[in-house]
């Protein structure tokens, strides 16, 4: 496994709900990114976040990893769960907060 492979890794089970964006949850650099972290903080769910436009790397790493090809990426338990339309489907229908509880 490559190191880039082994700190996605060290990052999502270093935290329950863990957020790849674009900028930080202070200063989101995209509106996707900046929707996602107002629903999470709307529900009070804590989570951390890396932003993909400070690691080239990363960011093409990732999207491999992930099989997942745009950000943002929410993950809970290491699991990816989706990006800014899922991700507001689910809180729409309040099964948002049932995955993270």
């Amino acid at each position: 496994m490559s190191d880039v492979n082994e700190k996605i890794e060290e990052l999502l089970k270093s935290n329950k709900v863990f957020l790849f964006m674009k900028g930080n949850p202070a200063f989101p650099q995209c509106g996707f990114s900046a929707h996602v972290v107002a629903i999470l903080k709307e529900l009070n769910i804590e989570f951390s976040s890396f932003n993909i436009l400070e690691d080239e790397t990363l960011r093409a790493a990732i999207k491999e990893y992930s099989s997942w090809p745009t950000f943002p990426q929410l993950y809970i338990n290491s699991e990816l769960i989706g990006g800014c339309d899922i991700i507001t489907e689910l809180y729409e229908s309040k099964k948002l907060e049932a995955l993270v509880n």
